[in-house]
């Protein structure tokens, strides 16, 4: 309501409410405190922007998608020219396995129906896989957080993720996606 009555307020309450969850995700992205800070930055004047006429049913998921979606573009500006370590890396090459070899994606198979699959794989998968997936691929959490978060050594993280990821390949697969 802040955000639509043009009230400054809605930054600072943003912020306060999901500052630290976002910065954390731009953070594993990007490597780096003030990058993240930055994502936080824009994100918020795209929202502030955004809003209205754009309604947003759960805010802190959108306002997550958009820090993060900065995020992966300062980093893929970052790593135009050149492939560097970071999470980001990890997690994409770790997901490489399982999609399309050599190809991309987005100009072989349409992306929506490509989420939809996933997001129905993922809803199959019982609540603490999912869990671990998510924090991998979409928060790019490194895996010694991961193992601490879950009580689970990092061979257990890595060896549960790599299962969930056949999983996701034979999914996608018994679909037609690969």
């Amino acid at each position: 309501m802040l955000f639509e009555n043009r009230n400054e307020q809605a930054l600072a309450e943003t912020v306060s409410q999901y500052g630290v969850r976002c910065r954390a995700v731009a953070r594993n992205i990007l490597g780096s405190e003030e990058d993240a800070e930055e994502c936080m930055n824009d994100a918020l004047l795209s929202a502030w922007n955004a809003i209205p006429p754009a309604h947003p049913k759960h805010y802190g998921a959108y306002f997550q998608t958009l820090v993060r979606n900065f995020a992966l573009k300062r980093y893929a500006a970052a790593h135009a020219e050149k492939r560097g370590g970071g999470q980001m890396t990890l997690a994409l090459a770790e997901l490489s396995e399982c999609l399309a070899s050599g190809e991309n994606v987005e100009r072989t198979i349409d992306r929506r129906i490509m989420l939809e699959s996933v997001k129905r794989f993922l809803a199959d998968l019982p609540e603490r896989q999912r869990n671990l997936f998510v924090r991998r691929y979409w928060h790019a959490a490194p895996i010694s957080d991961i193992a601490v978060d879950f009580e689970m050594s990092e061979i257990n993280v890595k060896v549960t993720l790599s299962r969930i990821r056949n999983r996701l390949q034979k999914h996608l697969r018994k679909e037609g996606l690969l």
